[in-house]
């Protein structure tokens, strides 16, 4: 019987003591790299072949990097909270809020003033203690639209 749960694959589950590490990695990236802004710091824990599955396309690390800048120098004050996470083989899943004010410019918004809470879900897939794919969904812009147009009103 443990043979043929060998052969399907079953011999690649990672020790608990990796799915503990890889749920500290995720919380990491969000609340130190998002949420504090030190991404410099944290470059270490991303492979070189890291894909963003961003929406329509995907994203490489120096995009992906590009936005995380953007977004901490729109939002300078950025807070992010990790709610709850799951992890299972190589893969996190990460339920967080985040928040802050647009008081500077960045990833193409001009400082409003606004102030904005949104939640969202990450799964990241990491292999030897690296992410190597990431699926993330926020509803960030739709919060910031409704937000602009509570302040217009």
């Amino acid at each position: 019987m443990l043979a043929a749960f060998g052969a399907l694959g079953c011999a690649t589950v990672p020790p608990i003591g990796e799915e503990a590490q890889n749920r500290e990695i995720g919380r990491t990236i969000l609340e130190d790299v998002l949420g504090r802004g030190r991404i410099a710091e944290n470059e270490h824990l991303y492979a070189p072949t890291f894909v963003a599955h961003a929406g329509a396309r995907n994203a490489t690390r120096a995009e992906d990097r590009a936005a995380t800048e953007g977004w901490r120098q729109a939002f300078p004050d950025l807070e992010v909270r990790v709610l709850r996470m799951v992890a299972e083989n190589d893969l996190v899943a990460v339920h967080f809020t985040a928040r802050g004010t647009n008081s500077g410019s960045g990833n193409g918004l001009p400082a409003t003033g606004v102030s904005v809470e949104a939640g969202g879900m990450t799964i990241f897939r990491l292999v030897d203690g690296q992410i190597v794919e990431e699926w993330s969904y926020t509803n960030f812009a739709e919060a910031y639209q409704r937000a602009l147009a509570a302040r217009a009103q």
